[in-house]
C-alpha cells in the first residue's frame, strides 16, 4: 500500500514538472500550450462601420462645401 502512494505521489509531481517545463519552453520563454484561434478584428471590417471614418468624412465634406466659391451670378448662400 506504501509504494502504490509513493508511486501516485512520485507520478503526480513527474507530470507536473513536465508541464511546467514544457509551458516554460526550452529556452526559458513562455510558449503557448495549444494553437489560438485567430481573433476577430478589432477595428469594423468595413468603412462605412468606422464612426471615426464617416466622421472625418463628413468634416472633409464641410470644408470642401465651405471654401466653394460663389456663382457668379449671385445665387449663393449668404
Amino acid at each position: 500500500m506504501k509504494l502504490l502512494l509513493v508511486v501516485v505521489i512520485f507520478a503526480a509531481v513527474t507530470y507536473l514538472a513536465i508541464r511546467w517545463m514544457q509551458d516554460r519552453g526550452f529556452g526559458g520563454e513562455q510558449v503557448p500550450r495549444r494553437p489560438t484561434r485567430p481573433r476577430p478584428p478589432t477595428r469594423p471590417v468595413a468603412p462605412d462601420d468606422d464612426e471615426a471614418f464617416l466622421r472625418e468624412l463628413e468634416w472633409k465634406r464641410r470644408q470642401a462645401e465651405r471654401h466653394k466659391p460663389d456663382p457668379p451670378d449671385g445665387t449663393g448662400p449668404q
